[in-house]
C-alpha cells in the first residue's frame, strides 16, 4: 500500500510522494519554552514521532528537524516575572522538554535549532520580502503586507476581513491586519542589529527560516498541533511564498489533549505537567496513552482513561515477557498486514492498537497449547508493531528504565529528606548542619546544585 496523508492545505487525503525518492524531509513546530512541559505540549512530538518511525520502517531516509522557539513574549514576561536573565530561563526549560521527549522514549530529531540561532537568516529573509513587495519597515519594525499574496487565508480559511493575528501590538502597521517579522527594540528587551534597526524576531518568521535553511526551499511535510493553523502556519505559509519558496509540501496538524472539553493550557489552569505524570504511571504508559487516539482527534483527559491504557499496555508487555521467559529470546520481526494498512491509512494508530492487541490474543492462545514457534513469531511481530509506535516492551529504552525506577524513587525520598533538613538548616543560618549535610551527600556520591528552583540532586557520574 501507499502512505496516504491528511494534508490540511488541501483538505483531503493525498498518497504520500516525497520530493527525493528515498528521502522524507520534516519539519515540526516544538516548544516555546516558557514553562515546565504538560502532557498537551508533548503530545505532538509523540504524534509525528510515530510518523517519523513509520517513514523509516518503510525505508525513508528522514530528516526530522524540530525547533526551539526561545525568544518569545511570552518568555521575556515570565523570566522578567521571576527576576531571571531570558536566557536562563529559556534554556532551563528547553532542558525540561527535553528530559520530558527522552523519558517518553521521543527520537531525538536531526536537528533541533533555536530561533536564536538564525537572526541571519531571518534578516535575509525579510531582505526577500521587502524587494518582493511583501513586507515594509517602519519604526524599526518590520511587517508583512497580507494584502500583498491574494492566496492569504488558504490554509486555515480565515476571510481576509476577519483576520485579526492576536499579537503584541508595534507601530507604524499600515494595516491591522498585517503581521509582525521583526519588533522594534524596547528597553531592557535583547536586541540583534538589521538594517532597519535594533529588534528582535517575530514568531513566525522565525520557522520559516530554520525550515528553509535546513530542509531546502521546499520540503516535505510540517507538522504541528492544530492551534497553530492560525495564526502560525498561515503565516508561515505567506512568509514562505511570498519570499518565492515552494516550503511544505504536505501539513499535518494533531488534535489538542482537553479536560473536560477544553484545550489545555497554563491560562486555564487545567494543566497536566510531565515531571508530575512520571511520578504516578510509568514513562512508557504514558507514552502509549498519549499516542493511542488518532493524531488528528481530540483526546481527552482523565484519569480513567489513563489507568484503561496502561491495563492495555501491561497485556501486551505481558505476554512479550512470557514468551521470552517459556520460549526464549524474542528478536524483532516484521509488522503485520493489518498494521501496516492501518497506518498507511493516514497514521491510523487506533485500528492499529487493535491489530497488536488481536495479535497477542492468538499469541497467548498459542502460548497455552503449548505452540511456542508460533507464540515466538507472533511475539516478534509484536515487538516490531510497538517499536513503530515507540513502546516496544524489550526496547532497552524502557527496560533501562523499569530497571532503574524502584531505585531511584526509594533513594529520591532518602535525599529529599536530607535536602528539607539542610533547607531548614540554611533559613536558621545553621550552617555547620547544612554543610554536613551537604558533605554526607557528596560522599555517597550524590551531587547537590542549588538553582532557582531550589536544591537539585543527581548521582555523580564515574570519571567524578
Amino acid at each position: 500500500m501507499t502512505l496516504r496523508l491528511y494534508d490540511s492545505a488541501t483538505r483531503e487525503v493525498r498518497d504520500f510522494v516525497p520530493l527525493r525518492p528515498g528521502t522524507a524531509s520534516v519539519y515540526l513546530c516544538g516548544a516555546t519554552v516558557q514553562g515546565v512541559p504538560h502532557i498537551g505540549h508533548v503530545r505532538s512530538g509523540i504524534a509525528f514521532d510515530v510518523l517519523r518511525r513509520w517513514l523509516d520502517y518503510r525505508g525513508l531516509d528522514v530528516l526530522f528537524v524540530r525547533n526551539v522557539t526561545d525568544i518569545d513574549d511570552k518568555i521575556l514576561t515570565k523570566a522578567a516575572e521571576a527576576g531571571r536573565p531570558w536566557w536562563e530561563w529559556a534554556a532551563t526549560h528547553e532542558r525540561e522538554f527535553t528530559r520530558a521527549y527522552d523519558a517518553l522514549g521521543v527520537l531525538p530529531p536531526s536537528a533541533e535549532p533555536r530561533a536564536t540561532g538564525f537572526i541571519t537568516q531571518m534578516v535575509e529573509y525579510m531582505q526577500r520580502l521587502i524587494e518582493r513587495g511583501h513586507a515594509y519597515s517602519s519604526d524599526g519594525n518590520v511587517y508583512f503586507d497580507v494584502r500583498s499574496l491574494p492566496e492569504y487565508g488558504s490554509l486555515s480559511g480565515h476571510r481576509l476581513e476577519d483576520v485579526h493575528q492576536g499579537e503584541s501590538a508595534g507601530t507604524g502597521k499600515r494595516d491591522p491586519r498585517d503581521f509582525t517579522l521583526w519588533k522594534a527594540a524596547k528597553p531592557g528587551e535583547p536586541a540583534w542589529p538589521t538594517p532597519w534597526g535594533d529588534g528582535r524576531p517575530g514568531w513566525h518568521l522565525e520557522c520559516s527560516a530554520m525550515a528553509t535553511s535546513l530542509l531546502g526551499a521546499e520540503f516535505d511535510i510540517h507538522c504541528g498541533g492544530m492551534d497553530l493553523i492560525f495564526p502560525h502556519h498561515e503565516n508561515e505559509i505567506a512568509q514562505s511564498h511570498g519570499a518565492g519558496d515552494g516550503f511544505a509540501q504536505y501539513w499535518l496538524h494533531n488534535g489538542w489533549v482537553t479536560m473536560s472539553g477544553e484545550k489545555m493550557s497554563k491560562s486555564l489552569g487545567n494543566v497536566v505537567a510531565i515531571p508530575a505524570m512520571l511520578e504516578r504511571v510509568r514513562a512508557v504508559e504514558l507514552r502509549y496513552y498519549l499516542g493511542s487516539a488518532h493524531y488528528r482527534s481530540m483526546l481527552e483527559y482523565s484519569e480513567g482513561a489513563l489507568a484503561e491504557a496502561a491495563a492495555g499496555y501491561r497485556r501486551i508487555e505481558s505476554f512479550v515477557h512470557r514468551v521470552a521467559d517459556r520460549v526464549g529470546r524474542v528478536d524483532v520481526g516484521e509488522v503485520n498486514d493489518d498494521f501496516a494498512a492501518a497506518l498507511d491509512d493516514d497514521l491510523g494508530v487506533p485500528a492499529a492498537l487493535a491489530a497488536v492487541h488481536n495479535a497477542v490474543r492468538e499469541g497467548n492462545t498459542a502460548l497455552e497449547a503449548g505452540d511456542g514457534a508460533r507464540a515466538l513469531a507472533i511475539a516478534a511481530q509484536v515487538r516490531a508493531m510497538t517499536a513503530v509506535l515507540g513502546t516496544d516492551p524489550l526496547d532497552p529504552h524502557w527496560t533501562a528504565a523499569g530497571a532503574d525506577d524502584e531505585a531511584h524513587d526509594a533513594l529520591d525520598v532518602l535525599i529529599k529528606a536530607e535536602l528539607d533538613r539542610r533547607a531548614q538548616a540554611r533559613a536558621a543560618k545553621d550552617w555547620a548542619t547544612a554543610d554536613e549535610v551537604r558533605d554526607r551527600l557528596a560522599e555517597a556520591g550524590v551531587e547537590v546544585t542549588d538553582t532557582p528552583d531550589g536544591a537539585q540532586w543527581a548521582l555523580k557520574s564515574k570519571e567524578h
